[in-house]
């Protein structure tokens, strides 16, 4: 009587187990090179949903950073024009200051015109080519007078030099909170200009030019002057701090952001990333499970009937 030494039914056990091993071997294999548990929505079916729902939080919350770079980028612009406007009022009072000292105004005009053109420029500031204080007329230079002559030049209205409307941007820093970022070139300038026309209609007139010497009514205007100066550096000032807690807001909502884009990477990365301790064990154990399947298969093969019978 001839032992029975395999069966079909033994080939396709073993067979099954091979394969089953090799693919195991190939999962773990693959999670141990990516650190990910899957590769598409399909690895993960029972938290597809729930991954859907956190990437689309975390694609908002990334552009909502992404947008407010932009507007901190368009805040600081935005100081520091304000600081040179305010910094060139006091300069125009020091400069007025300076001249009663001394009693003379040899180059006071000139001097009042080089800090007119540093407010100008400042109020003319763009951003991504287009202009900060034009409200809505981004493409369209909101300040015109360029020197103390065009601002007494007939028909000389102060509010003709400003090409700005009146819209303010509102920029939208997350799903809850939205500030009014924008500032207008006349509500920087006006009194600025203003106060620079009245100068410069009495150094054209009667009293006038200033050269040389002061004389008492020149005095005595200028000294006239000086308060309106204080105060329209004042109130640049107190427009670049509203502008500044604007900047302390814009701060805090994208340090809110990215604590929360840090905790959606960690939750996503618990479902996603692979445990690589374990992950490695189950590559080694999937490794031993092939080795012994295909001894296994070779152990059958090497006991076939055919082979007893050579």
């Amino acid at each position: 009587m001839v032992t029975r030494v395999t069966t079909s039914g033994n080939y396709s056990a073993v067979l099954t187990n091979l394969l089953a091993a090799q693919q195991r071997q190939a999962d773990a294999g693959d999670r141990v090179s990516t650190q990910r548990n899957g590769q598409n929505l399909k690895d993960y079916a029972k938290s597809s949903e729930l991954l859907t729902a956190m990437r689309t939080v975390q694609t908002r919350v990334g552009e909502f950073q992404d947008q407010n770079g932009l507007i901190a980028d368009r805040l600081t612009t935005q100081d520091a024009s304000l600081v040179r406007v305010a910094d060139a009022a006091q300069s125009i009072r020091e400069l007025m200051a300076d001249a009663i000292a001394s009693g003379r105004v040899d180059s006071l005009v000139e001097d009042i015109q080089a800090q007119m053109n540093i407010a100008v420029e400042s109020m003319n500031v763009s951003y991504g080519g287009k202009y900060l204080f034009a409200g809505g007329q981004v493409d369209t230079k909101p300040v015109t007078a360029n020197t103390l002559a065009d601002l007494t030049a007939a028909p000389a209205v102060i509010a003709d030099f400003f090409k700005n409307d009146d819209f303010k941007v509102k920029s939208k820093l997350d799903d809850a909170t939205s500030v009014t970022t924008g500032i207008l070139a006349d509500d920087i300038g006006t009194d600025l200009l203003t106060a620079l026309q009245t100068f410069q209609t009495f150094n054209q007139g009667s009293n006038g030019p200033f050269t040389g010497a002061m004389t008492n009514a020149q005095k005595t205007f200028l000294e006239g002057q000086l308060a309106g100066w204080n105060t329209i550096r004042a109130d640049v000032t107190l427009i670049a701090a509203q502008n500044g807690t604007n900047q302390k807001r814009v701060e805090g909502v994208a340090a809110n952001l990215e604590a929360r884009q840090i905790s959606l990477t960690i939750m996503l990365g618990d479902i996603t990333d692979a445990n690589m301790a374990q992950a490695s064990a189950d590559l080694e154990q999937a490794r031993l499970s092939v080795q012994f399947s295909a001894y296994v298969l070779q152990a059958l093969q090497s006991s076939s009937l055919i082979n007893l019978l050579r």
